[in-house]
């Protein structure tokens, strides 16, 4: 099989900030590989926060494309190569390829990937649409403007973190997260996730630190809303520490290294009874599609991220009222847009 990689610009609808940053364009890497007269396709959307950027991707692949052998269908095996070369490491070169597997399988079969992995198209959830960090008047704006999303995801981490939450929740009655991205310490998420809970809030995401475990029971024993663990939560081995932590877990494919640890993760998670729920990176329709394959599998999903850049270059998942709709095609069932006009 060969590999071939070429760098994927994704620019942002609005500046996309965070507690810890903001993000103008996604440097993405668009990743194809080929066996015989089929290829399939896969993108990895690195993150700094996980020691991933374009040049480590482009310097990754090479490594994992001599394991790859002559048989796309080996998923399993070439895999666990993947994990052989790098460790817990280079988790958004890995998911590429991964997803390029699945791509490339479910094509050879003639078969959507849900269909290979014996998943109803039907049991999609509805994902959440973010709304990034701004003034609250501005994120109250930009929550009236998504109406068309039944769920909304608000980025907090700021000392105007009530008032932003009591400006959306006064311009919506849509259903809302909260994502802290790691910005309190444990007391501070007591006492704000507790100031927060009038306002009905889902679910709070990654409150404290990543390494803060204890962080996290602390404040899941202190507070009536639910919590969710993201940058805690990385890879399958970080399932079973969240057991009697947090109530559940944010699974991406860039962080966990594609389809095959996911499914893991999402098993995993079930074992220790907790809720899962799919994120993502700034991502286009192409990754975004490959993880939506997984969410009939999931409670919660946070699949948003074409609709956060300026022009998606693929068609893939589609949204209904904010439910994921599969494409039917085989593989991925990513095009290129031209090709779906």
């Amino acid at each position: 099989m060969d590999v071939g990689a070429e760098a994927l610009d994704l620019k942002l609808r609005t500046p996309f900030r965070i507690s810890r940053g903001v993000q103008l364009v996604a440097e993405n890497v668009l990743v194809s590989l080929t066996s015989g007269e089929i290829t399939g396709t896969g993108e990895a959307a690195p993150s700094g926060f996980y020691g991933e950027k374009r040049a480590t991707v482009l310097a990754a692949l090479p490594f994992l494309e001599a394991i790859l052998g002559d048989d796309p269908l080996l998923t399993e095996d070439i895999t666990e190569g993947f994990e052989r070369v790098f460790h817990h490491g280079n988790a958004a070169a890995k998911a590429a390829l991964d997803m390029a597997l699945y791509d490339l399988a479910g094509k050879r079969l003639g078969i959507p990937v849900y269909r290979l992995l014996g998943l109803n198209p039907e049991r999609t959830p509805v994902t959440s649409f973010t709304i990034a960090i701004d003034s609250p008047e501005a994120m109250a704006r930009k929550a009236r403007e998504a109406r068309d999303y039944p769920i909304l995801k608000i980025k907090v981490g700021t000392p105007q973190d009530i008032e932003i939450v009591r400006a959306i929740r006064d311009a919506t009655d849509a259903t809302l997260r909260v994502d802290a991205n790691a910005a309190w310490t444990a007391k501070e998420a007591i006492t704000t996730i507790n100031k927060l809970a009038p306002y009905d809030i889902e679910f709070v995401e990654q409150p404290v630190a990543a390494g803060d475990l204890e962080g996290l029971r602390l404040v899941r024993e202190n507070v009536a809303v639910p919590i969710i663990a993201d940058e805690s939560c990385v890879v399958p081995d970080d399932v079973a520490k969240m057991a009697g932590r947090v109530d559940g877990i944010n699974i991406k494919l860039m962080k966990c290294g594609g389809l095959r640890n996911a499914l893991k993760m999402i098993a995993t998670a079930r074992a220790h009874h907790l809720k899962v729920m799919l994120g993502c990176m700034i991502e286009s329709s192409l990754s975004i599609t490959a993880a939506a394959h997984l969410s009939p599998l999931v409670d919660y999903a946070d699949l948003d991220g074409p609709l956060l850049i300026q022009d998606d270059p693929f068609d893939g998942v589609r949204y209904d009222s904010g439910k994921l709709v599969l494409p039917d095609r085989p593989g991925l069932g990513v095009v290129p847009r031209e090709m779906s006009l």
